[in-house]
This record gives C-alpha cells, sequence and structure tokens, in this order.
C-alpha cells in the first residue's frame, strides 16, 4: 500500500505550459491510490483540455463557480470539505497574485481561500517573472499565510530561456505532500544513515560486493526527512536518486563508509546502519587487470572495520544505535546475539532467501529487536516498513519498549 493511497487531493491547474506535467502527476497519484479531485481556471484549458484530467481521475473536472449543476452550485466552499490538501500546480504569476491578494475571481481562488487544510502551491513561469519583485513578494506572503511554496527547478525553459522557473520534480512535490501527513516527531533530531552496498576492488576491473540496492536505507532517510529530522545519508553505489532534502555521501569501499560515519557520528541522535558492509576485502589491489591466463586462482581476504560494533563502543550519551541484519536462517537469535555483541538499541533482522524480502525487492518483512523483546512487522512497501521502524525508534527514544 502507498504512503498516499486514500489521501483525497483536489489538484488546482492553472494557465501554464507546464500544465501538461500535471496530467503526468495525476496519473501518479492515482496509481497509488489517492482521491484526485481537479480544478481547472480558463486559462489552464488553453493548454489541456479538461477531458484530459476528467479521464485520468476518474471525477468530472470542476471549471464554473456558478455552474448549473445544483450539487456544485456550493463547490467553492464543498471542494476544500472534501479534501485532505489542495494542490496548485502549475501555479502562474497571475495565480500568485490572485492568492496573495484574497481575491475570489474564480472557482480555484475561491476555493483556496475558504479552505481550511493544507494548501501546497507550485510556481512555474518565465525566469523573469518569476524573480521581479512583485512576484516575490507575493510568494512570501503566501508563505506567511501558511501555504507551503515547492520552489520551481532550474533549467531550459519552454520560452527558450535558460534559469529558474521550471515546476519542480514531482519526486520533490510528492515528498511535500507525504510531510503533511506524517507526525513531526523527529523535528530537530540528527539522523545519520548508511544505506547500499561496498565494493572492495581486486583490480580496476573487478571487485567484491553483495547484492543489496540500498532502496530500504533510502525509504528511511525519506520517510524521516519527512517526519522533521535533519539527515545525513551515507550511500555506497547505487542507482537511486538522492532524496529531496537529504544530505546524501557517496562512497564506495567499507573504509570510506567507515570514515564518513566516525566523522559524523558523535554529532549525530540516531545512527542507523542499514548498509550491507563488504565483511572482507583483498589484502591487495592489483594495480592492473589480473589476467585469466595467471595460474592458480588464490584470493588473500582481511577482514573490514566492524562500523556498527565501533559506534556501539564509543556511543554519545543518549544516542540511539540501530543495526541492521540480514540473515538466511535463526534471524531471531542471530539479531539477539548482535544487539548484544554490538551494543545497539535495535536490531532489524530480514530474511535474505525471501521472494519479497530479499535484495533489489520494492517490499520487506522485517523483525524488530530490542533489548526487551521482538516483534515481527508483516509484509509491507519498504517506505512503510521504514514508517514503522521510525515509530519504534521513536518510542525508544522516550523510553518506551520499541518492539
Amino acid at each position: 500500500m502507498s504512503s498516499l493511497s486514500g489521501k483525497r487531493i483536489l489538484l488546482g491547474i492553472t494557465g501554464s505550459i507546464a500544465a501538461y506535467k500535471a496530467a503526468e502527476w495525476l496519473r501518479s497519484l492515482v496509481r497509488e491510490e489517492a482521491v484526485v479531485t481537479v480544478v481547472m481556471t480558463e486559462a489552464a484549458e488553453r493548454f489541456v483540455a479538461p477531458l484530459t484530467f476528467s479521464a485520468l481521475s476518474g471525477h468530472a473536472v470542476h471549471r464554473d463557480m456558478f455552474d448549473a449543476m445544483p450539487d456544485r452550485v456550493m463547490a467553492h466552499i464543498n471542494l476544500s470539505r472534501d479534501a485532505d490538501v489542495i494542490l496548485v500546480a502549475p501555479a502562474t504569476a497571475q495565480t500568485i497574485a490572485r492568492l496573495a491578494h484574497g481575491m475570489a475571481d474564480n472557482l480555484l481562488a475561491t476555493t483556496i481561500l475558504a479552505a481550511r487544510i493544507p494548501v501546497v502551491i507550485c510556481p512555474a513561469m518565465n525566469t523573469f517573472m518569476l524573480s521581479h519583485p512583485a512576484t516575490q513578494n507575493n510568494i512570501l506572503r503566501l508563505e506567511s499565510f501558511g501555504y507551503h511554496i515547492v520552489r520551481p527547478g532550474s533549467g531550459e525553459l519552454a520560452c527558450g530561456e535558460t534559469g529558474d522557473g521550471r515546476l519542480a520534480d514531482w519526486d520533490v512535490v510528492r515528498e511535500r505532500l507525504l510531510s503533511l501527513f506524517q507526525p513531526d516527531d523527529l523535528k530537530g533530531t540528527a539522523v545519520l544513515i548508511t544505506a547500499g552496498p561496498t565494493r572492495e576492488a581486486l583490480d580496476p576491473a573487478r571487485f567484491i560486493s553483495n547484492r543489496s540496492s540500498g532502496k530500504m536505507g533510502f525509504a528511511l532517510a525519506r520517510v524521516a526527512r519527512r517526519r522533521g529530522a535533519e539527515v545525513v545519508l551515507v550511500a555506497g553505489p547505487v542507482s537511486l536518486p538522492d532524496p529531496p532534502g537529504v544530505e546524501v555521501i557517496r562512497v564506495t569501499t567499507a573504509e570510506e563508509m567507515r570514515q564518513a560515519v566516525v566523522d559524523r557520528a558523535t554529532a549525530t541522535d540516531v545512527v542507523v546502519k542499514s548498509a550491507a558492509v563488504a565483511d572482507f576485502r583483498p589484502s591487495a589491489t592489483e594495480p592492473h587487470k589480473i589476467k585469466k591466463t595467471q595460474q592458480g586462482g588464490r584470493l588473500d581476504l582481511v577482514k573490514n572495520p566492524d562500523i556498527l560494533a565501533e559506534l556501539g563502543a564509543n556511543r554519545s550519551p543518549g544516542q540511539i544505535l540501530v543495526g541492521f541484519a540480514a540473515e538466511s536462517q535463526d534471524h531471531t537469535s542471530e539479531g539477539q546475539r548482535k544487539l548484544r555483541e554490538k551494543n545497539v538499541d535495535l536490531m532489524v533482522v530480514n530474511d535474505i532467501l525471501g521472494v519479497q524480502t530479499g535484495f533489489d525487492v520494492e517490499t520487506n518483512q522485517v523483525t524488530l529487536i530490542d533489548r526487551r523483546g521482538s516483534v515481527t512487522l508483516p509484509l509491507l512497501s519498504k517506505e512503510e516498513t521504514a514508517s514503522r521502524i521510525w515509530d519504534t525508534i521513536v518510542r525508544l527514544r522516550n523510553g518506551l519498549s520499541g518492539a
């Protein structure tokens, strides 16, 4: 189940060429089982036909404040009552000015004026329009009203110019929406997370590694950021994009990961070690590619540092330390052993042999073990699993049993 499943979103679309992107956003929301109702301004209809949004949402598009249909007479009042959040994307300079000055001359503006729910506004316009003092003052005014502004991106614009003004990426907007539905119980908390594998070079072409995709660690980083934490993510070599609002440090080897973690650990409130760090590395790295014509196949290995054990031995007072254990058998007993030996507060154990819980899948089923007991979560998406893990961490910080 998606974190947006069942959320009621009122999508306001205004007269910008970026309106075509809103159609793809709508598809993404519906795919995540959100319930979306669309309001379009008259100018927006010049770019994309209302029929497009009606077909994608499965609902009629609201356009006219004085619609003759009886059930729409009070749409400007009822629309926000039936929604959890209003998302205006794209928001033109005209719409931003209209909202900043409390004008109620179209359905969308009137609906927002009457709303008592969060309003997320995504500006999109020419870079000079955006930088004009009037537009900047209007955006600041909207922020003073408590509206959530998702700053536009930078790049090539439809007018041919390059600069700020592009509609923000959906991933950034999605995170802002999700943060509205999360508790801010990690606000002011410094969080350090590790994710992904490490690679230990044999020669310039080959390395020792594992199958970790980093998805669980990245999900933990996203959810922590939504809940208000200041997050640093130390990531091994993975192909995942940086989570919005998260400081990402990219590393390759176990020693590089150790150094990045140790440098930051003492100033961190919560450390979550979800990375699959290689246990061994070659005793020496060949400077040139090893030829298969060479005789013999001996590979001498040495142990990598145990980053989690080092953190457990040198933890700061009050710090919460969370470890991950990928196991193929004896999950609970192995998790309990590692909890004791590495001096951590919570051990998260997952089954690497499971079809839906192993490497590089979108779901997970973990067992949470603390000093008072254990609990096995149901099969969930990795984002929902991350939410449950953070629920447990928050309880541990408050002195309650996590598992």
